[in-house]
């Protein structure tokens, strides 16, 4: 686990076309001296929180290599936001037999569980949310994957819509925007339900539109600009991710709208979104640690590869000593943290 002082300022864009972290052995090893052949499939390789994951990953196999004196070899495959391409890699690492184990951010956890099981009985670790009926369950939900590094993505949107209702509570109406990565992924899906369910008890409370902003700047800068033509009287915008909320500001001052005189939030704790937050410009921001993620992952990995004890989950909430959802007071008690990776 890791804990402050935990400072990876600009987990910066991964070349994307080197493939190896490490230099390469027999892949599918599972003892000492054995090498391991480890594929990372991302849910997308051009996202930055995914390239961030990998990073950790890297990390972590460069670490273990000196630590264990064993060779581990990493890919990284590009799932280009598509279920169905990431169900067919996961499908094709689990059969070729060039591969020890795989890591995964799943596009599409439930759907994901169809590719088990695979070909060849090799162990899969998931990060961010669990492959398996449901979204919110993080213990392994199919056999051949032995851990998750995630926490359940419904109890962290309930907790930022929880700061939305802190800050309404003597505004009437609160007219609050909501902007969700991708309308038709199941996580987004489960976010959007429990936002909803927790603005929804409180009748000063008004959701003026739902957008997707598709985990992208640009995307997020024209769909918010798109809300505000018809709701300039805007109290806040709720987002699940820090580059989304990062369009929403500029779309915010291009409409004459200082963000520090809203609500905003973001998720995902980019170098970005901790400045702003420092700065006073949003709210608050839920915290994510892609990096310490994929070290965990990785490392849960290699445990089960060697026979050793693995974590079925990891709390990705406790991989760095701050709360969840951080404010500028509890960023002003940790002056030393700057993020973990670049949106």
């Amino acid at each position: 686990m890791t804990h402050l002082p935990r400072i990876i300022a600009g987990a910066g864009v991964l070349a994307l076309g080197v493939a190896l972290a490490a230099c390469s052995a027999d892949g599918g090893g599972s003892g000492d001296g054995d090498g391991f052949s480890i594929v990372f499939l991302a849910s997308s390789s051009q996202n930055g929180y995914n390239q961030a994951v990998y990073e950790g990953v890297q990390n972590k196999a460069k670490e273990l290599e000196k630590e264990l004196g064993i060779s581990i070899t990493t890919k990284i495959q590009d799932g280009q936001f598509d279920a169905n391409t990431q169900l067919s890699q996961l499908q094709n690492a689990g059969t070729t037999g060039q591969a020890s184990g795989v890591i995964v951010v799943p596009q599409d956890g439930p759907g994901l569980a169809a590719a088990f099981p695979l070909g060849n009985d090799i162990p899969v670790v998931s990060v961010l949310n669990p492959i398996g009926p449901d979204i919110d369950k993080m213990e392994p939900q199919t056999e051949g994957v032995v851990s998750t590094v995630a926490s359940p993505p419904s109890a962290g949107a309930q907790r930022q819509a929880e700061t939305v209702v802190e800050y309404c509570k003597d505004i009437d109406p609160c007219k609050i925007g909501l902007l969700a990565g991708l309308l038709n992924s199941p996580l987004d899906v489960a976010r959007i339900a429990a936002w909803k369910d927790v603005l929804g008890a409180h009748d000063n409370i008004e959701i003026v539109g739902t957008v997707e902003g598709a985990y992208d700047r640009d995307k997020s800068l024209t769909a918010v600009s798109n809300l505000l033509q018809a709701n300039k009287d805007i109290n806040g915008i709720l987002s699940n991710a820090d580059q989304q909320t990062m369009g929403a500001q500029i779309a915010l001052e291009n409409a004459g709208i200082d963000p520090s005189s809203i609500f905003l939030t973001g998720g995902g704790g980019t170098t970005e979104a901790v400045k702003a937050v420092r700065e006073g410009k949003w709210t608050n921001d839920y915290l994510n640690y892609p990096v310490s993620m994929g070290e965990a992952a990785l490392e849960q990995l290699i445990n089960k590869l060697r026979g050793e004890k693995v974590e079925a989950v990891v709390d990705a909430d406790t991989l760095v000593d701050l709360p969840p959802m951080v404010t500028k007071e509890d960023l002003e008690a940790a002056p030393d943290f700057t993020g973990e990776w670049n949106g």
